[in-house]
C-alpha cells in the first residue's frame, strides 16, 4: 500500500546515505514520519527525515535533504522530490503507483485498511459500565459507541480486543433498585402504591420486574422484613435490568464479549488478593486521612483505614481502599477489578465519562503498580452530550419519565445516525445532538453525506450496467489528474486506521470519510457542468469502465471505513 512502499523508499534512501557514510547505521529513525503535507499544492508526501536526523549527521538540515532528495529521485514511483521550507522533503508520487494502489484496493477489498500491525498484543476494552439500575440513557450513548467503534479499529489492526463491561452490582444502589422492585411487586399484587417515595427508582422499566417477581412468589413477601427479600429481589431486579441493557445497547448493534459482576468479583476475594499484592511491595499501608482542607466537618474523626500509596505515583494524596466500617471503597473494588481484567489482556483501555476524570490519576497509579508497570493502561474520558430539538434542550422520555433512552433515539432517528453523529467530534469536546439535523438531507448532515456518497456510487454502476458497461481495470491510463487525485485520498485510508486505533480516536475515521465523500461528491458534480468529466459516458467505453472501475473502488472504501464506525453503507436513498 501506498505509505507503506513510500516508507520503505525513504528507508532505502537512508540506507544509501549509511552506505555513503553520510549518517550512521545506527542512528534512531523513530522519529522519521511520513505523511500528506498540510497543503496539497506542495505535494502528496511530506517527510521530516532530514530535520530529525540532521543532528546525528552533522549537518544543515536542507543538505541533509538533498541528499536524500538525490536518492528519491532515482526511484521509479517517485515524480518529484523537493526540499521546503527549512528542511521538509515533499514528495509527488507517479500515477504508476497509483494505478497500482487502485488495483490492491480492488484485489483486497472489505480487507483493505486492515493490517496485522497488533497482531500478539490482546487489548481488553471496558466501556458503557452503567449501573444495572435501568435502561440505557444519552447518557452512557456516546461513550457506549466510541468504546465499540475503538474496539473495531483495535482489531482492524489485529489486536486481540476483549469487550468488557463492568456490572456495578454490590453497591448501595443495588439495595435501593431492590427495593424499588418490591414496590413494583406490590403493585403488581394489586396494591395502590401511589407516588413513588423520594430516593426510590421511579421509571415504569420495573414494572415487568415487579409482574415477574409477582408471578413467581406470589404473596410471600408482601408482608414481613426487608431482610427476607432484599437478596432475592437484588438478584433479580440486576437480571431484568441487565436484560433490558443488553436489549439497548443491541440496538445501537453493540454486544460484549465479557460481562464482569462486580459482587461475584468481592465474593471472590479479589479486593483482599489485590490489598495483599500491594502490601507486600509496602504500597498499602494503615493510617489516618488528613482532615479535609476547607471543610468543617462535625463527625470527623482521625480512623486507622488501609490506604494505598498513590501520592508515589503523582497523585495529590494517599487513597483509602476500605471504608471505616470495612466494606470496600469504590476504588478499592476498582483496583481489584482491573487487576483481574489485566491478568488476561496486555493493554488495558477503559472509556468513562468525564465526570470521572478525578479518579484517573489514582487508577492509573493502582494498576501500574499492581502489575509493575508491564499492563499498559488507557484511560479516554468521553464528554456529555447535550440533546436539542430544532435548537432547544430535549429532556422527557416515553420511557423513564426523566430521561432520553438510547431506545428512544434509535426508533426517531435510526442506529446510523446516532453512531455517526457520536464519532463526529473528539471525544473530549462538548457536543449537541439536535434530532433535526441528524435526519435532514443536507451536506451538513455528515452521515446523509457520506452514505449518500455511497449510495450515488452504487446508482452509477447500476445505470452503466444497464447500458452495458461495466468497471474495467484494462483501460486505467485513460484516468486523468482529478481522478488520481481521488485514488491518493482513498490511499490514505489504511493510515488513518492505524493512526486513529493508535491514539484511541475513532472519530478520526469520520472524519476521513467526510472529506472523502466531499472529494468525490465535488468530482462527481464537475461532470455536471463538463460532460467531458461525467463517470457514464455511453459513448466511451474505455474511458467509462476505467473511471466505474475507480469509483467502485471509492465505494468499497466508504464501506470500509462505515464498517469501522458500525454504520451501514446503503445502496439508494
Amino acid at each position: 500500500m501506498l505509505f507503506q512502499i513510500f516508507q520503505k523508499h525513504i528507508d532505502k534512501a537512508l540506507d544509501a546515505l549509511v552506505t555513503a557514510g553520510d549518517i550512521s547505521a545506527d542512528t534512531d529513525r523513530s522519529n522519521v514520519t511520513l505523511e500528506p503535507p498540510r497543503d496539497p499544492a506542495h505535494g502528496d508526501l511530506s517527510t521530516n527525515a532530514a530535520m530529525v536526523l540532521c543532528k546525528a549527521a552533522g549537518m544543515k538540515p536542507r543538505d541533509l535533504a538533498a541528499k536524500i532528495v538525490d536518492q528519491l529521485t532515482q526511484i521509479d514511483d517517485v515524480a518529484s522530490a523537493e526540499i521546503a521550507g527549512p528542511g521538509f522533503i515533499n514528495l509527488r508520487v507517479s500515477e504508476t503507483v497509483l494505478a497500482s494502489e487502485l488495483l490492491e484496493i480492488d484485489r483486497l477489498g472489505p480487507e483493505y485498511g486492515r493490517s496485522d500491525k497488533g497482531k500478539g498484543v490482546t487489548v481488553n476494552v471496558e466501556y458503557v459500565s452503567a449501573n444495572p439500575t435501568g435502561p440505557m440513557h444519552m447518557g452512557h450513548c456516546r461513550g457506549a459507541v466510541v468504546g465499540d467503534a475503538l474496539a473495531d479499529l483495535l482489531e482492524a489492526i489485529g489486536h486481540e480486543v476483549i469487550r468488557e463491561y463492568y456490572v456495578n452490582d454490590a453497591g448501595s444502589q443495588v439495595d435501593t433498585l431492590a427495593r424499588s422492585a418490591h414496590l413494583r411487586y406490590l403493585e403488581a399484587l394489586g396494591e395502590d402504591i401511589g407516588e413513588i417515595p423520594e430516593g426510590l427508582y421511579p421509571g415504569d422499566y420495573l414494572k415487568p420486574v415487579g409482574a415477574a417477581l409477582a408471578s413467581e412468589f406470589g404473596e410471600d413477601y408482601r408482608d414481613g422484613p426487608e431482610s427476607a427479600w432484599l437478596l432475592t429481589f437484588r438478584k433479580a431486579a440486576v437480571a431484568g435490568m441487565m436484560d433490558m441493557i443488553r436489549s439497548d445497547l443491541a440496538l445501537l448493534g453493540i454486544e460484549h464479549d465479557v460481562f464482569s459482576s462486580e459482587a461475584e468479583l468481592q465474593a471472590a476475594g479479589k479486593p483482599e488478593a489485590a490489598e495483599a499484592i500491594l502490601r507486600s511491595r509496602d504500597l498499602v499501608y494503615d493510617g489516618v486521612l488528613e482532615q479535609p482542607k476547607g471543610k468543617v466537618i462535625e463527625d470527623w474523626e482521625p480512623v486507622k483505614l488501609p490506604l494505598f500509596r498513590s501520592t508515589q505515583f503523582g497523585d495529590d494524596q494517599d487513597r483509602p481502599i476500605k471504608k471505616s466500617d470495612g466494606s470496600w471503597t469504590y476504588f478499592g473494588g476498582d483496583l481489584a477489578y482491573h487487576f483481574q481484567k489485566a491478568s488476561a489482556a496486555d493493554e488495558l483501555i477503559d472509556i468513562w465519562g468525564a465526570d470521572h476524570s478525578g479518579t484517573v490519576k489514582r487508577i492509573k497509579a493502582a494498576v501500574a503498580a499492581l502489575t509493575e508497570g508491564k499492563t499498559k493502561f488507557d484511560v479516554k474520558l468521553v464528554q456529555m452530550v447535550r440533546l436539542l430539538r430544532n435548537g432547544e434542550p430535549e429532556k422527557m422520555s416515553k420511557r423513564s419519565g426523566n430521561f432520553v433512552t438510547i431506545a428512544d433515539m434509535v426508533e426517531e432517528v435510526g442506529k446510523d445516525a446516532v453512531r455517526f453523529t457520536m464519532l463526529t467530534r473528539k471525544a473530549d469536546a462538548q457536543m449537541d445532538f439536535d434530532f433535526a439535523k441528524v435526519t435532514e438531507a443536507s451536506r451538513d448532515n455528515p452521515v446523509f453525506y457520506v452514505q449518500y456518497a455511497h449510495a450515488r456510487i452504487q446508482s452509477t454502476l447500476r445505470k452503466a450496467a444497464d447500458e452495458g458497461i461495466l468497471p474495467s481495470d484494462t483501460h486505467l491510463d485513460r484516468l486523468e489528474t482529478e481522478e488520481f487525485d481521488l485514488v491518493k485520498m482513498m490511499a490514505q485510508f489504511p493510515r488513518i486506521v492505524e493512526s486513529a486505533a493508535a491514539a484511541r480516536e475513532p472519530h478520526r475515521v469520520a472524519f476521513y470519510l467526510n472529506d472523502l465523500a466531499a472529494a468525490f461528491h465535488g468530482h462527481y458534480n464537475l461532470g455536471n457542468d463538463r460532460p467531458d468529466k461525467r463517470i457514464l459516458m455511453v459513448n466511451e467505453v474505455e474511458t467509462t469502465s476505467a473511471r466505474l472501475f475507480l469509483v467502485r473502488n471509492l465505494g468499497q472504501t466508504i464501506r470500509n471505513g462505515l464498517a469501522l464506525m458500525g454504520v451501514e453503507a446503503v445502496d439508494s436513498m
